[in-house]
């Protein structure tokens, strides 16, 4: 799911969109490309772009983002550009999210690019230690939440909650020349203008000896504050139906073109999304 800073709701007069035509089982690529497409200012950002570096694909994201204002679009020049041989399996729409900003000009992808630290502070001397680097979303445990309602909110409480180490588990501390109790957490040391969470929905599960599905029902909220008081506002999920072994994937996404409206992006149907309840069974 994708969430922004709440001052970027600007409105528009009249919106129109478009789908996408479902190749095999791409339903996991469109649904990714039409969050970013309807990411206006990564959009705008690609349009912008004269990169010519051949690694980058905004020049395939820029054909794609005008035939989609215009009609129900192909995706076959981002089939080849990401080297997708198999259109008739289905792939990870996270994993596929990545690869194409990995793939994309820095101007257009650092809009969700975020820096991320793991910090260890020695309890003795409170000397503190990062390990940093770039992340593209954050991704939420749902692990012991079979059959019951998993809260986001409460997801990112516990990514960002300290953990403790101490007894055998005693940390070693260079400036102290020894092991001693210590914390380590996450802080992000950039926000991104735009947060992507990521809802780890595959486990693995030693009953059946094999990766399962927890299908559990995401209590949604419309605002998220990050800590350091970063508050961002939900406007696009990503839902996936099925199980491990396949299933089908849809975009359902808030327009600021739209007085607010939610539209459910599914292949080359778009249709307004009635429900305003965004307690979704199978967000990712």
């Amino acid at each position: 799911m994708s969430i922004r800073p709440s001052s970027w709701w600007n409105k528009a007069p009249g919106a129109k969109y478009h789908g996408l035509f479902n190749h095999g089982a791409t339903c996991y690529l469109n649904s990714v490309l039409q969050v970013l497409f309807m990411t206006e200012e990564f959009r705008e950002a690609v349009n912008r772009s004269t990169s010519p570096n051949v690694e980058y694909i905004d020049y395939y994201l820029k054909g794609l983002f005008e035939e989609l204002q215009q009609q129900t679009a192909s995706t076959h020049n981002i089939l080849r550009a990401l080297e997708v041989s198999c259109v008739n399996v289905q792939q990870d729409a996270a994993e596929y999210f990545e690869r194409i900003l990995r793939k994309t000009s820095e101007d257009a992808a650092q809009i969700f690019h975020g820096q991320l630290s793991h910090r260890t502070t020695c309890s003795v001397c409170q000397t503190e230690t990062d390990s940093e680097g770039p992340f593209w979303h954050l991704p939420l445990e749902l692990e012991g939440s079979y059959g019951e309602n998993y809260s986001v909110e409460n997801g990112i409480k516990m990514f960002f909650t300290p953990t403790i180490f101490d007894g055998e588990n005693q940390m070693y501390c260079d400036n102290c020349d020894d092991k001693f109790d210590a914390t380590r957490k996450y802080v992000i040391t950039h926000h991104p203008d735009v947060l992507v969470l990521m809802l780890k929905r595959f486990d693995f599960s030693y009953q059946y000896m094999s990766y399962i599905k927890i299908n559990c029902t995401a209590d949604v909220p419309h605002t998220i504050k990050i800590p350091e008081n970063q508050t961002y506002e939900l406007y696009a999920v990503v839902e996936h139906n099925g199980d491990l072994r396949g299933g089908h994937y849809k975009a359902i996404i808030k327009s600021k073109d739209e007085e607010d409206q939610w539209f459910i992006f599914n292949d080359t149907s778009v249709a307004p999304d009635q429900t305003a309840d965004k307690s979704l069974g199978e967000a990712w």
